[in-house]
Order: C-alpha cells, then sequence, then structure tokens
C-alpha cells in the first residue's frame, strides 16, 4: 500500500466514477438518472408536494456532495419544465438558484420543453452537412468504394442516432435529413446525373424514410425476442388472438387521444410489426432477422 499523500486534483476513470457516485440516491424520492458525469433529477410538479419532494432532494444532493468533498458545476446546471401549463418554479441547488433553459442536450439528442423534436432534425441535419462537407473537401477521391463507407460510417450515424426517440414527425424535417443523403449519393463520379432513386437502387441503399421502420423494427425485435425482453413488458402488449393469418406475434394497438401520441416509438412500430411475414418474426437471431426484413422491408412501409 502507498502512503497517504494530499491530493488537489482528481480525474477519475468511469469506472470509478460510477462507483463514486453509487450512493448519491440513497433517500432521493425523485427519479434520479446517472450516466458517468451528468446527473439528472426529474419529477412532476403538478401539485405543490412535487414541487417541495424537488427541493428537498436537491437539498440532499447538496450535502451529498459536501459530505464527498464535491461540487457541481453550476454553469451546466438547467431545469427544464416540461408540459403545459407548467408552473415553472424556480429552484435552488445550494445558495445559488438553477437557471432555467427551453431546450437541453440529454445524452446527445436535444430535446425542447414542448419535446418538439425540431431542433434535433436541424442539429442532426447541420452536424451531417458539416461532415459531409468535411469529406468533400479533404478526400480526393469520389469513387463508390471510398465515398459510400465514409457516408455510411461519418455522416449517416448523425442522421439516424438515437431516431427511435426522436424520429422527425413532419414532412420538412423528414426531407431535411433526405437531403444531406441525396447530397453525398450526388457525389459519386458516374452517379451525378442519376435521379436520387436511381442512385439509391445502384448503391443498394434504402431512403432514409424507408431505414427508420427498418431500425424501428430491429429495436423491437431486441426488445421482444433478445436482450431486452423484460423491458418489452412495458412497451409493448402481446394481442391475444385465435386468428391464424398474419405472423402469429401481433402485438396490440393502443389508442390515444392526441395524434402526437402516434408518433412515439412503441406505438409507430406496432403497425410495422403486425404486417411482417411469420418467417420474419420468427427468425432465430438478429442476424437472420436483418437479412429477412431486408426482403420484406419493401411490402411493410
Amino acid at each position: 500500500m502507498s502512503k497517504w499523500r494530499p491530493v488537489t486534483k482528481v480525474v477519475l476513470g468511469l469506472v470509478l466514477s460510477t462507483i463514486f457516485v453509487g450512493n448519491m440516491d440513497n433517500g432521493i424520492e425523485c427519479t434520479l438518472s446517472k450516466f458517468a458525469d451528468d446527473t439528472k433529477l426529474c419529477s412532476a410538479v403538478d401539485t405543490m408536494e412535487g414541487r417541495v419532494a424537488i427541493r428537498r432532494n436537491l437539498d440532499r444532493l447538496e450535502r451529498w456532495t459536501c459530505v464527498n468533498c464535491m461540487k457541481f458545476n453550476m454553469a451546466k446546471c438547467k431545469v427544464l419544465h416540461m408540459g403545459r401549463h407548467n408552473p415553472k418554479h424556480r429552484y435552488r441547488l445550494g445558495g445559488e438558484w438553477i437557471k432555467s433553459s427551453p431546450e437541453e442536450k440529454d445524452l446527445g439528442v436535444l430535446k425542447g420543453e414542448k419535446l418538439n423534436m425540431s431542433w434535433q432534425c436541424v442539429l442532426a441535419d447541420k452536424k451531417g452537412n458539416s461532415i459531409l462537407g468535411c469529406i468533400k473537401r479533404g478526400v480526393t477521391s469520389r469513387s463508390r468504394e471510398v465515398s459510400l463507407p465514409l457516408y455510411s460510417t461519418l455522416v449517416r450515424a448523425h442522421l439516424e442516432y438515437c431516431i427511435q426517440l426522436w424520429g422527425p414527425l413532419h414532412t420538412k424535417h423528414m426531407e431535411l435529413l433526405e437531403q444531406v443523403q441525396r447530397r453525398a449519393t450526388k457525389m459519386i463520379r458516374g452517379l451525378e446525373h442519376l435521379s436520387y432513386e436511381d442512385r439509391l437502387r445502384e448503391l443498394g441503399l434504402f431512403s432514409l424514410e424507408k431505414r427508420r421502420p427498418q431500425g424501428d423494427l430491429l429495436a423491437a425485435f431486441q426488445y421482444l425476442k433478445r436482450a431486452y425482453r423484460k423491458a418489452a413488458e412495458g412497451l409493448f402488449i402481446r394481442e391475444c388472438s385465435d386468428r391464424t393469418r398474419g405472423n402469429g406475434f401481433k402485438l396490440k394497438e393502443g389508442r390515444f387521444r392526441l395524434d402526437i401520441r402516434k408518433k412515439f416509438f412503441p406505438v409507430k412500430v406496432v403497425r410495422h410489426w403486425n404486417r411482417l411475414p411469420r418467417e420474419v418474426v420468427e427468425a432465430p437471431s438478429l442476424e437472420v432477422f436483418k437479412t429477412r426484413l431486408d426482403g420484406a422491408l419493401g411490402n411493410v412501409v
């Protein structure tokens, strides 16, 4: 064992940091989410009890930092008020007021107070076009062997990152993202004068509009058949039916008053899943499911 030494600054690794903040949620009544060095405190404040609970929990977090010789970065601490008719109460952390913000980035996704994902669509479009511009300026080759892997790896990843959460709801945002792929495919030598559909056919690509249901179905397969099966119990409801037509693993479609609710992942994917052939949903592995899904995708969308 080494001798004790005074330490003034510490940079903890991810694992050590997770262990260190492991007891932060002791005694916390609200929902506390931790990811690396990010911490989020969430609760409903439609009653005065909810407001008092958040204040009480913030005081607990402040006491935790004092006991563990830590300090929150107040410049990064923000309050995001969500929902209609939100009273937008103000809160303190320690002796300082926490500033309000109309939108905040959470694990790379920009969310607004009205859960409007238009900002995230604009952000993804900006990132995609920026990287595409760097490729155009920095890479001289325009062959499909070079350009296609660069686009798929560096650009499309931003257009589809966590797409199940923020997928575009309006046509203008769908076209905004699709325009990035149009530009990328037009950069490839020999395809400049072809239409967008012909370029996709030549490259063996799907449009982003078709890839979104594909990504939803892959995620649903993960929830229903593989790693996240327990979580699926809260997302999907198996439909009990004696009908033999269809894929034999149908999910129940919910009914909602607001149209925007139909755009949420657990709802919109049900319609596509129920229309899949039996041999697709009964695939023994994710790899087989991907292969069979590609063949059936044209009839699903």
